[in-house]
């Protein structure tokens, strides 16, 4: 079990990490924004959902969770997870230099984060950093020379994926899975269980006549359904980026769904 406490506006210090210690595993997902910030030949930092895997502090390195994640965005924003609570920053990137600022915390208590990585990170991302990309790794080194290692997740598979999404009042949920062999998708609809015919091709997905079960729910419940019933009978595009499907009709209308932990 973990104690939540109250989000404070915090420093990103050794202190302020050490604070938090112990802490608990909590990792979001969030669809990458196309960012711009880059360094080397034209490789993106921003606009990445990145694994952290290691940071190493006065020659001690320290294994992360894998859950640890760190997105920075394009507007100026870092949000991620230590593997145990969720955090947010301002992001300043100018060219290789990084620098993470104004951070704020979720705080619990956990036994899986271990307190060595945790104080460690906090000291490696209060720092200026310079950022180095080679293929689907980046390394983030301070002046001192610690380091924190990244890498760029696998995303995950369209099929046999079980992809959930919300509604913004969290009053409804679908779920849907892609059978590959099949050529079929299946699931939960915000009221009634769904199939039909599901065509993959190159970035795009050809969707056959919604198959339901014919029960009523509250009216919101049935206008989400409807809305999502518009998905099928026609073709989308869809993308993954690591754990989040975005599927997008013709008319613009978009679906994003993340991968069930």
């Amino acid at each position: 079990m973990y104690r939540q406490k109250q989000q404070r506006s915090i420093p990103l210090t050794v202190a302020a990490v050490a604070a938090l210690v112990p802490l608990a595993a909590a990792c979001g997902t969030e669809k990458a924004d196309g960012g711009s910030g880059s360094v080397g030949a034209g490789k993106p930092v921003t606009g990445v959902q990145w694994s952290i895997d290691s940071v190493t502090v006065d020659g001690a390195t320290h294994k992360a969770p894998d859950s640890a994640r760190v997105l920075i965005h394009e507007s100026g924003e870092a949000v991620g997870s230590t593997g145990c609570n969720t955090f947010s920053a301002r992001a300043d990137v100018d060219g290789e230099r990084v620098r993470l600022s104004d951070a704020v915390f979720t705080e619990k208590g956990c036994t899986d984060t271990p307190p060595a990585f945790e104080k460690s990170l906090g000291r490696a991302l209060d720092a200026d950093l310079t950022a180095e990309t080679r293929g689907e790794r980046l390394t983030l080194t301070t002046a001192d020379g610690d380091t924190v290692e990244l890498s760029k997740p696998k995303d995950a598979s369209l099929h046999g994926t079980e992809w959930t999404a919300t509604s913004a009042d969290g009053k409804s949920r679908t779920q849907l899975t892609f059978d590959k062999d099949a050529k079929t998708v299946a699931g939960r609809l915000p009221c009634n269980h769904v199939n039909a015919k599901a065509t993959v091709g190159d970035g795009h997905i050809t969707l056959g006549a919604p198959a339901t079960t014919r029960m009523m729910c509250e009216g919101s419940l049935m206008d989400a359904e409807k809305r999502l019933l518009g998905f099928f009978e026609g073709r989308v595009d869809y993308r993954i980026d690591h754990e989040t499907l975005t599927l997008t009709r013709e008319d613009g209308e978009i679906l994003r769904a993340y991968a069930e932990q």
